[in-house]
């Protein structure tokens, strides 16, 4: 459901001018907000200082970037639409980028570290400035993966932002006891999630309550895969996630889409009452997770749970073609499962930030300057042909993606005025 709304620290919502400009800061100059009006946005020690009617913050220019006359850089976002950033949360780059491969993906770390920051790369390209990835502990590659990884945390520090979730295999049985040291350890090195796959268990309840015991020993959230077909098992996740803070997420649970109606309906309602975050990934599966399918997702918000969407496996086995992109998930949430765009827009958005614990993000003053500029002029658009996208981190932009379109030279074109946005000609 979407939260109420907060106070934004350090700030008045007032949209004019609030004090002296930083020097340092970004002025984003004459973009669309989803209600219709064209503003500029002034950005500050990475938050939004101001917002104010278009050329009342000294945005009055046309340049695609540089110097304003108040100080500080300025980006022309004529004919942008500007959003608050997509988040991801639930990515797995030591997978991802391995489909096209020979054999086995490498866990050689360096492969791993290289994987983990172009995919990371890619999603930030894509817009989403936080990304939450579960990384695999145990098993082969040990504390591997997760130690490359962690070295692609860091070396992307500033372009975004990276949590990560320790996925071990097993923990119960004989098997389950280096499984939970593992698990132990991947905390102490630096994930501050703790995942997992109870599915995969010889016991999934048992599985699901050694998860729950470790991450109340360190403070942690949870995040595990499951596929959320057996009810009764689910109705047993909830009960013990009900009193876990700082909060239980499960994904994809594409399962619960293949329940008859009054039991997938009894799971909604546990777990919104447990307040489980539920993320779906509508572009396809992901490493980990039994069984395909989208979780239920308007189902699942008429019973009050929040749902974020994710975009799951970047090319690696689970999904060869996996793009990475949340617009996409969003699209897909709009055309295939019947939310409106504003709805699938937020599952990316502002619930895939609540399910990451990061504070939301509004285009008002005081808030985080985690923003995408989209080119277009209504939402519906924008998430059917979201091409040329600008992607803020921290009030600095740290990503850009431009597409021209050209078409020859025609009466169809002269006639109608159809756009033409390249200057050049066709050959």
């Amino acid at each position: 459901m979407p939260p109420g709304k907060p106070q934004p620290p350090h700030s008045s919502s007032s949209p004019g001018p609030s004090g002296p400009p930083d020097p340092d800061g970004l002025l984003l100059c004459g973009a669309r907000l989803t209600d219709g009006r064209t503003v500029d946005v002034r950005l500050s020690g990475g938050r939004i200082e101001a917002v104010g009617t278009a050329g009342s913050l000294g945005g009055g220019g046309g340049r695609a970037a540089g110097g304003s006359p108040e100080g500080g850089a300025r980006v022309d976002l004529t004919g942008y639409l500007l959003l608050p950033a997509p988040a991801e949360p639930h990515a797995h780059p030591d997978t991802a980028l391995t489909a096209d491969g020979d054999g086995p993906a490498s866990d050689d770390p360096e492969d791993v570290q290289r994987r983990a920051t172009e995919a990371t790369l890619l999603q930030l390209g894509h817009g989403a400035t936080a990304v939450r990835a579960h990384v695999r502990v145990g098993d082969v590659q040990g504390l591997g993966a997760l130690r490359a990884v962690l070295r692609a945390r860091r070396s992307l520090r500033g372009l975004a932002e990276v949590t990560t979730v320790a996925v071990p295999r097993v923990l119960t049985g004989a098997a389950g006891a280096d499984g939970l040291a593992m698990l132990r350890d991947a905390l102490k090195m630096g994930a501050c999630v703790v995942g997992g796959c109870p599915d995969v268990d010889p016991d999934p309840t048992g599985y699901v309550e050694a998860v729950l015991e470790v991450a109340s020993e360190h403070g942690c959230p949870v995040d595990l895969h499951t596929d959320a077909g057996d009810p009764a098992r689910l109705a047993r996740v909830a009960a013990m996630a009900g009193g876990l803070r700082p909060g239980v997420t499960l994904g994809p649970c594409g399962g619960l889409s293949r329940l008859p109606a009054a039991a997938a309906s009894r799971a909604a309602d546990q777990l919104a009452a447990a307040g489980v975050t539920v993320v779906c990934l509508p572009q396809g599966g992901c490493q980990g997770a039994e069984g395909r399918g989208t979780a239920p997702v308007r189902l699942l918000r008429a019973a009050g749970a929040r749902v974020a969407a994710g975009s799951g496996a970047l090319r690696d086995a689970a999904n060869p073609v996996g793009r990475g992109d949340p617009l996409e998930a969003a699209y897909l949430l709009a055309s295939r499962y019947g939310l409106r765009p504003e709805d699938a827009y937020e599952a990316v958005s502002a619930s895939a930030r609540a399910a990451l614990g990061l504070p939301e993000v509004r285009v008002e003053a005081g808030f985080p300057a985690e923003l995408l500029a989209v080119r277009g002029d209504r939402l519906a658009g924008a998430l059917s042909l979201a091409y040329s996208r600008i992607v803020v981190h921290r009030g600095r932009v740290v990503a850009r993606t431009s597409a021209v379109r050209e078409f020859c030279d025609s009466a169809a074109t002269v006639e109608l005025g159809l756009p033409r946005q390249g200057r050049g000609e066709l050959s």
